[in-house]
């Protein structure tokens, strides 16, 4: 038998085990703030790269600031499990994983 997890009982009354947030691949993040828009408790903070990790091309007319920045875990211990971050992320950055319960 595995380890108990958090769980949840949703208001119609089925259980539910939430994903907390566990790791954000910055390196494959294109800081579009989709997930900064739709999390609840303010988990995620947008930086901004730094001039030396970014590739300019003089000749590249679409200037997107999206490439400019990533998103990083903020407040990690405030997430709530929702995934609302994965179901919008295009580039599949994030890493979920239940938790089991405090002993």
């Amino acid at each position: 038998m595995g380890a108990e997890v958090i769980t949840g009982i949703t208001r119609g009354g089925t259980a539910w085990t939430p994903l907390f947030v566990t790791a954000l691949n910055e390196e494959k993040c294109i800081g579009c703030g989709r997930c900064f828009k739709v999390c609840p408790r303010d988990v995620l903070s947008i930086v901004q790269r730094a001039i030396d990790d970014v590739d300019f091309d003089e000749d590249d007319e679409d200037e997107d600031d999206s490439d400019n920045s990533f998103m990083t875990l903020s407040n990690p211990m405030d997430c709530i499990g929702c995934e609302a971050c994965s179901r919008v992320c295009p580039k599949a950055c994030f890493s979920h994983e239940a938790l089991p319960l405090a002993a």
